[in-house]
């Protein structure tokens, strides 16, 4: 650990969905980053680490998976102490349903899939958040469950499927259901990896690998604009 460096700790439950484009922001901002897997984590150990910022990342697990994968429940007990002592969290996909869980709120399936590139429509919070720049890019959708806004937060995005894409709770929390960090270079890890549910899902990976072309250079723009905003906001 260097002297005076800021720490982040970057949760992930894959190898395939880690910080992406986040990355850059944070380096940009002299963040020592500490990466962790989350199902072989020592979270006891964790719990004592030093952190400026927390980022929880996203996977192919439910939050109601917690008896098939233990991990779960130490993992929430780990948020719920970062959030105790308002340490800056952000949450994406399983992170911020992670994140909501301890806050209070429910997760549920949402009776569909939403995955591929696509639009959020903000609400009238979301146009004065760290969201504002995303009024027109297409963002990465990947997922079947989704979160209910936590007591006190606010609900800052919407798509045609799901109402709730994103939250923030104050200065120090913000929640995307959406993959705002995708570095659209390394596509082909994410259709790998995901094969199976692509199958089943009936979806072409071909489209995908298409729109993370077509977009990914933009959303790659945009997200480095919010990621920054919100770390401005939070003060880091």
């Amino acid at each position: 650990m260097k002297e005076n460096m800021k720490q982040a700790i970057a949760i992930s439950h894959v190898d395939f969905e880690g910080l992406g484009t986040l990355r850059a922001s944070l380096e940009e901002r002299g963040f020592e980053i500490r990466q962790v897997d989350g199902p072989t984590a020592d979270w006891n150990a964790l719990a004592q680490a030093p952190a400026d910022l927390v980022v929880i990342l996203g996977g192919p697990l439910g939050v109601a998976d917690e008896a098939a994968y233990p991990f779960l429940s130490k993992e929430l007990a780990f948020i719920k102490r970062c959030l105790a002592d308002k340490i800056p969290l952000i949450g994406i996909c399983l992170g911020a349903q992670l994140i909501a869980t301890s806050l209070g709120a429910s997760v549920a399936p949402m009776g569909a899939k939403e995955i591929g590139f696509g639009p959020i429509e903000l609400t009238q919070a979301g146009t004065a958040s760290a969201l504002a720049a995303l009024t027109a890019t297409p963002v990465l959708h990947w997922h079947g469950d989704a979160f209910d806004i936590p007591p006190g937060a606010s609900n800052l995005a919407q798509t045609a499927i799901g109402k709730h894409q994103a939250f923030a709770l104050g200065k120090h929390v913000l929640g995307l259901q959406f993959h705002l960090e995708v570095d659209a270079r390394f596509i082909e890890r994410w259709l790998v990896g995901n094969a199976g549910e692509l199958a089943q899902a009936g979806i072409d990976p071909k489209t995908l690998r298409a729109d993370a072309q077509r977009y990914g250079e933009e959303l790659a723009t945009m997200a480095q604009i919010v990621f920054d905003t919100w770390l401005d906001t939070a003060g880091l």
